[in-house]
């Protein structure tokens, strides 16, 4: 299983990125695709995550209204639009997978994770 990451970058406070999840190795029938990010000296942080199985999607408080993720499971390839980014934000994003029903932000429930891309959002 393989995730790959891509799509971060430094950006002013107010613009978008929009990060991109490449996944390998795994069907995605019953998986969930998530979005954490890690701040400095701070836990990791679930932001967002879709089911394959019913298309549903979490957000966190912290970023409904802000940001949206989608999928192309054609392309096995996530997204992240992150608009009106704020200082805030600034942290390595990092996507993961589950092959099991869980849609949520408990990053133990994760098995396999990606590299993480580095979100800078300059004020």
């Amino acid at each position: 299983v393989q995730l790959q990451a891509s799509g971060g970058g430094l950006v002013e406070a107010g613009e978008s990125l929009t990060l991109s999840c490449l996944v390998s190795g795994f069907t995605f029938d019953d998986h969930t695709i998530g979005w954490f990010r890690q701040a400095p000296e701070m836990g990791r942080e679930g932001v967002s995550c879709i089911s394959a199985n019913n298309g549903k999607i979490y957000y966190a408080d912290s970023v409904k209204g802000r940001f949206t993720m989608s999928s192309d499971f054609a392309k096995n390839t996530v997204y992240l639009q992150m608009n009106s980014l704020k200082p805030e934000d600034t942290a390595v994003f990092y996507c993961t997978t589950v092959g099991r029903r869980y849609l949520g932000a408990y990053y133990w429930k994760y098995d396999y994770w990606g590299q993480g891309t580095q979100v800078t959002v300059s004020s």
